[in-house]
């Protein structure tokens, strides 16, 4: 995930997957997996801006939707 942010010397990031189910909440493990690459992002210094569901007809911002999980690493 953070090769090409590494490289690019990259401040920050945001995250993008699609959900083709439709579903636009964010599953339990898109929750945990959203936690250990911010964690990773933290000990790199890179920002992760967001991390976004999208689906063929909308999407969800999980830095609106779940409170203090995207809390920057420059805060």
């Amino acid at each position: 995930v953070f090769a090409l942010a590494i490289s690019d010397r990259a401040a920050s990031i945001i995250l993008v997957h699609n959900h083709p189910s439709g579903q636009l909440e964010p599953s339990r493990e898109d929750i945990a997996l959203t936690e250990r690459l911010r964690k990773g992002a933290d000990l790199l210094g890179i920002d992760i801006m967001d991390h976004i569901i999208i689906t063929a007809d909308t999407f969800l911002s999980m830095r609106e939707t779940q409170p203090g999980l995207l809390k920057s690493c420059y805060a």
